[in-house]
């Protein structure tokens, strides 16, 4: 019992000293790497852009201002089968990450019942336990075989000391994994969130070009009465009716052209939200969708690297990986093992419990090294290096590609602004060239051909315009979504 004793306390002894050898970490701690960004996005104009709330900093329910749309992405939210992946993703990683914790501690299992019973040759058995043999004692007959038996039960444990902080590293590793993971559920919600606005744009976008379609339509038949009464009297040929009707055909062609597309979109919403296809509510205001630029800035570049969920995926990656590396650098290294086994043994089954005569006991400790892997091992972690400066070329990517889709963002809403404007003065002067055509074909100081081509200049006009206010919206929200908005 004195030497057992002293064997524990030299082997507690042992484990402290290398417990405390933990200090020494092997690998290297995550240091974030150096980023390239400038100090202002290109094309943030102060005259554009006011200087009050960051704009990848507003929620999507204060940057949406059209309930309608609020609710479409609630219902996209809740029920998109891609958002229900991700969120079961998130949860299989919570648990991978929270299972990991208990490598820290020995592993223990017990064997509740253990029976074995082996044959023997005669003269394999000799000495006190041959009395142990069948017969109940007797000696066994000659050129017969006989058996032992044995049976018991026990606890045993096995403890691996993280002594190059091996465990600790795959946490880190499941850790960085497990937030890579969070920000790959946010990406998706961002994208969802754009996905369902902007077909909420293009179906107000379709709504207002079958109106537009239609409003054309009845200023052709109007025309085309006119002429119908000019071709009467004997002032025109039958041409001008022939011409004027193609001209309102193609108006009225397309209002069914229109009317597929929208039910398209709706069924593409529907299929974001998790339903089935049906109609969609629309809002009632075509202007006003969100907060106007006036209230927001653009940030600092330095924040994107904070808001933007496929940046923060990509530097956790990197966490990863240098997580990795340190955890192949381990695995070169000496590891110890303590274990030990407390229960009870017999060979006869009425002697199973017999304390303390069938107790049995022991502790063990081993400390191993590799030697030869055939360059497995050293493989292993070069590759591992390899990966890590790999992720942090990706994360370099990442960030570069994010402040030239931020600028190519706040130049695009510029200029269709200037567009928007441009556009607006072209229809209001189209409309006044059809009144103009109109009163003076009835006067007599113009054709029809003249009235016909300032009708279908202004048909062109007028999509033109609600086209423009689509690519403005969309290019407002690329804006929002570049900058990181949308996953809060």
């Amino acid at each position: 019992m004195k030497n057992i004793k002293k064997y524990i306390s030299a082997l507690c002894l042992a484990t402290g000293l290398l417990i405390s050898m933990n200090a020494c970490k092997i690998g290297k701690d995550y240091v974030q790497p150096k980023l390239k960004l400038p100090s202002t996005f290109r094309g943030d104009t102060l005259d554009f852009f006011g200087d009050t709330s960051s704009m990848g900093l507003i929620h999507w329910k204060t940057f949406f201002h059209d309930p309608t749309l609020k609710m479409l992405i609630d219902s996209a939210l809740a029920n998109n089968f891609e958002m229900k992946t991700a969120l079961l993703n998130l949860q299989i990683s919570n648990r991978v990450l929270a299972q990991n914790k208990s490598n820290y501690l020995p592993s223990v299992s017990a064997t509740l019942a253990n029976g074995s019973r082996t044959w023997r040759s005669k003269d394999f058995g000799s000495g006190p336990l041959t009395k142990y043999y069948d017969r109940k004692g007797e000696k066994a007959p000659e050129n017969m075989f006989v058996y032992q038996s044995q049976f018991g039960s026990d606890i045993s444990f096995s403890w691996e000391i993280d002594i190059w902080k091996k465990i600790s590293s795959k946490q880190e590793q499941l850790l960085a994994e497990y937030l890579d993971t969070q920000e790959a559920k946010n990406a998706i919600q961002t994208n969802i969130i754009t996905s369902v606005a902007k077909g909420y744009f293009n179906l107000l976008m379709l709504d207002a070009k079958i109106e537009v379609a239609k409003r054309n339509v009845q200023l052709n038949d109007s025309t085309l009465r006119m002429i119908k009464l000019q071709y009467t009297a004997g002032e025109i040929t039958a041409l001008a009716i022939q011409q004027t009707e193609s001209q309102r055909l193609l108006a009225a062609s397309l209002v069914p052209e229109l009317e597929k597309q929208i039910v398209i979109q709706e069924n593409a919403l529907q299929t974001l939200t998790g339903k089935l296809p049906d109609s969609i509510k629309r809002g009632t205001s075509y202007e006003h969708l969100f907060a106007e630029s006036k209230e927001i800035s653009l940030g600092s570049p330095v924040e994107i690297i904070r808001n933007r969920p496929d940046i923060r995926s990509s530097e956790f990656q990197l966490m990863a990986a240098n997580a990795n590396a340190n955890i192949q650098q381990a695995m070169r290294y000496p590891s110890f093992n303590i274990g030990g086994v407390l229960g009870v043994n017999a060979m006869l089954p009425r002697n199973w419990f017999n304390i303390p005569g069938a107790l049995l006991g022991g502790i063990t400790g081993n400390l191993t090294t590799p030697i030869f892997k055939n360059k497995t091992l050293k493989t292993q972690y070069e590759v591992a290096k390899l990966e890590r400066d790999k992720a942090e070329i990706q994360l370099q990517q990442k960030v570069v590609e994010a402040v030239a889709e931020v600028s190519n963002a706040v130049v695009t809403v510029d200029k269709q602004r200037e567009q928007l404007e441009l556009a607006r003065k072209r229809v209001d002067n189209a409309h006044l060239a059809v009144k103009n055509a109109n009163l003076l074909f009835k006067s007599g100081y113009a054709t029809y051909l003249e009235v016909i081509t300032a009708q279908s200049n202004a048909l062109d006009s007028d999509l033109d315009l609600v086209e423009l206010r689509q690519q403005h919206l969309d290019g407002f929200l690329d804006l929002y979504r570049s900058l990181g908005g949308g996953w809060r």
